[in-house]
């Protein structure tokens, strides 16, 4: 990443440099030769100031500029001086551009090829008094002799910035992703980082996500642990069972005891793989759930009537009360929502206890509350008891076949249904559970 941001800054620079420099001389150039062309303007006019005839001008001049040369042409073209040539070696000028200018309109000007000296050259022309016509002119050579001898100033200027950007892009890019550098070092400690605002956002999601990464692996470190225990504790009991039947040790009248044993815990098992297996299937949100229509209320009285025989095995009573309430919604979730509520309900509830079930609408909400006269929950475990394992009463809970996943997996199934949940519990009276769904 440091070169790449390295190699694109040189490279931003070296293209500046070059327009700036392209743009530079161009514009020099045109400064340049306007100058000179108004120079030799000033000279053509202080000489035509001074004499009205070519004669005089040959009779009268000296040399005192080398790099300009003057010649004079008669009205019929003839050349009768030249500073830089013979008068007699040179063909007719009459048709050259910046005479013709000259004749018509009392000056010319032209940039061309000399044909004399071999060389491009400026021309500047005017008319003199008695119709001849005074030409100045100067070698375009040496125009481009000053660029040359400017250009090892402008070349070392050029090299010394680009090795300012150099040191300058080098430093950008580490103050850049130095914030980035440290991260990678110690993600745990960023809090008093100093970083761009730019990158406030990238390294707070980066941070988050590791939190999250960190959270997810405890989690699963803990459920693995928790898991391991919850097997071990029915699959000791099986063992020892099945050992004590195996090696005769258990009697004909224990026998019938110890089957029964290892089919409770077998069952409880079962139950539990199942629990993990559905809880897994929600944490890794990869199961269909097709979403429909659903009868709050029907549903829930049918999982009552499921519930019936066990409710009255412990010596409660169940009931669904309420009115036909609709919710969108995944129907095997919600259905498997609502027994456990009321599995929970009457598992931890009292001989002679109730369970009552409500459904119906509040506002523009669809209610479903489930409430029992049993054990209640303690203040301390009310935030917890949505944890995976945890159980309020664990005695009571492994005395009765209970899990601990079952409020686990209600609380997934509420958050995929945009619900809510609500938890009123008092110890010695009862709890009531209430969910509250968007229509």
């Amino acid at each position: 990443m440091k070169k790449k941001i390295n190699r694109y800054l040189i490279l931003t620079v070296f293209l500046t440099l070059v327009a700036t420099l392209i743009m530079a001389v161009a514009i020099f150039h045109h400064m340049y030769r306007e100058q000179i062309v108004e120079d030799m303007k000033t000279y053509a006019q202080l000489i035509s100031g001074m004499v009205t005839s070519g004669e005089e001008l040959e009779r009268q001049y000296t040399d005192p500029q080398p790099d300009l040369r003057v010649t004079v042409i008669s009205t019929d073209g003839t050349v009768t001086y030249d500073s830089k040539a013979g008068s007699d070696q040179m063909s007719n000028h009459s048709d050259r551009p910046e005479i013709k200018k000259a004749e018509k309109s009392g000056e010319g000007y032209a940039v061309r090829h000399s044909d004399t000296l071999h060389r491009d050259m400026y021309y500047y022309a005017v008319q003199l008094e008695n119709g001849d016509i005074l030409r100045i002119s100067k070698e375009e050579d040496s125009i481009w002799s000053v660029f040359r001898n400017t250009m090892y100033g402008i070349a070392g200027v050029a090299l010394l910035m680009l090795l300012i950007c150099l040191l300058f892009s080098r430093y950008i890019t580490t103050s850049l992703v130095r914030p980035i550098e440290k991260l990678a070092q110690d993600i745990d400690s960023i809090d008093g980082l100093e970083t761009y605002e730019e990158l406030v956002p990238f390294i707070t999601t980066i941070q988050k996500q590791h939190e999250d990464i960190i959270k997810g692996a405890k989690m699963r470190q803990e459920f693995t642990a928790n898991v391991s225990h919850e097997l071990k504790t029915p699959l000791t009991s099986i063992s020892g069972y099945a050992e004590l039947i195996e090696t005769g040790i258990a009697g004909e009248n224990e026998v019938q005891r110890f089957a029964r044993e290892i089919h409770r815990n077998a069952k409880r098992l079962l139950t539990l793989i199942n629990d993990i297996i559905r809880l897994s299937e929600l944490d890794g949100g990869h199961t269909e759930t097709p979403y429909t229509d659903v009868d709050l209320y029907d549903l829930a009285q049918t999982c009552v009537e499921m519930l019936q025989l066990n409710a009255e095995n412990h010596g409660i009573h169940i009931a669904c009360h309420g009115v036909r309430s609709i919710v969108h919604g995944n129907k095997d979730m919600i259905e498997e929502l609502v027994f456990n509520l009321c599995d929970n309900a009457i598992r931890y509830n009292r001989v002679g206890g109730r369970v009552d079930v409500t459904v119906g609408m509040r506002g523009d909400q669809v209610m479903l509350s489930v409430k029992d006269t049993g054990i209640g929950i303690p203040p301390d475990s009310q935030e917890r008891i949505f944890e995976r394992f945890y159980r309020v009463d664990k005695s009571r809970s492994k005395l009765t076949g209970g899990t601990g996943l079952g409020l686990a997996i209600v609380k997934h199934i509420v958050a995929q249904h945009d619900a809510r949940i609500e938890l009123h519990s008092e110890v010695g009276k009862g709890t009531e559970m209430v969910v509250w769904f968007p229509v």
